[in-house]
């Protein structure tokens, strides 16, 4: 079996966020992942790379997922929820209209490999009130057949495998996450609806000559997409409907306009971003 063609291979690039945390990125503020917009890889076992963290930071917008491979991270925000993950958990927060929150490396951790991806929100829900969850590892959903291994995070997933319901509904508006595992020569079969987008990003191993380790694969518009794997592969799949509005971003802010763009960074300075707007005078 071949992989289904994609229209576009994206690299991660090497970066640096929060306090000096080493990340691999791939980012498109223009629409070409719509309706996500980031994805962020830290992978690092030396603890000056990661221990930093990301002190507290603020958010408008859209939403935010981040899953653990090894290693722990505590969430604490202001709304007044403070979680902790382990390998195998996530974390889901609903920005909205503003929240402000911080992801801390646990201490005892021997290394850290996890992702947050960055999924939009409609204009319609950008400022509704920030929402957040755990999700522990007795929730995840997971298939494991024919050399496939699917564990489904958010949304549901149709294929090969079968059909398996996350613990989350959705995130964003109704997308999808799951982590993949394959051995060599397996086949991954996903069954798309008409208009959805799908990425996968391969962290470990690879399906293709081009589709490997630290690249993601776009495909659009496909009733089914077909992935094999040449040495066998671990990847991270999304998929969702574009929703096909204007992206204007700056920061940690994300919104349709400029003005909504300026709103957010006055708010956030003035001390309202994470206030309630009956609330703010």
């Amino acid at each position: 079996m071949m992989t289904t063609t994609p229209e576009a291979i994206l690299t991660a690039a090497p970066t640096e966020d929060g306090d000096g945390v080493k990340i691999q990125r791939i980012h498109d503020f223009n629409g070409r992942l719509d309706p996500f917009l980031l994805l962020d890889e830290l992978k690092a076992s030396a603890r000056e790379d990661y221990i930093g963290g990301f002190p507290p930071h603020p958010h408008r917008g859209f939403e935010t997922l981040t899953y653990l491979i090894h290693g722990g991270l505590t969430h604490e925000d202001s709304m007044g929820n403070r979680g902790e993950v382990h390998a195998g958990e996530a974390q889901w927060m609903s920005a909205g209209r503003g929240v402000i929150h911080s992801e801390m490396p646990l201490r005892d951790s021997e290394g850290l490999h996890g992702f947050q991806v960055w999924v939009n929100l409609p204009a319609a829900r950008k400022m509704d009130a920030p929402r957040y969850r755990d999700v522990h590892a007795t929730e995840m959903v997971t298939s494991d057949r024919d050399g496939v291994t699917l564990k489904a995070i958010a949304g549901s997933w149709i294929g090969g495998f079968g059909t398996v319901e996350g613990p989350l509904p959705g995130i964003g508006d109704g997308a999808a996450m799951a982590d993949v595992g394959l051995v060599p020569d397996a086949t991954l079969a996903i069954e798309m609806k008409a208009g959805e987008r799908l990425l996968a990003y391969v962290y470990e191993g690879s399906l293709s000559e081009t589709l490997t380790e630290g690249r993601m694969a776009v495909w659009s518009d496909q009733d089914r997409v077909e992935m094999t794997a040449r040495d066998g592969a671990s990847l991270l799949l999304f998929r969702g409907m574009p929703l096909r509005e204007p992206i204007s971003h700056h920061g940690p802010f994300v919104m349709n306009t400029a003005e909504e763009i300026e709103q957010a960074v006055e708010d956030y300075r003035a001390g309202r971003l994470a206030t309630p707007p009956e609330s703010v005078a």
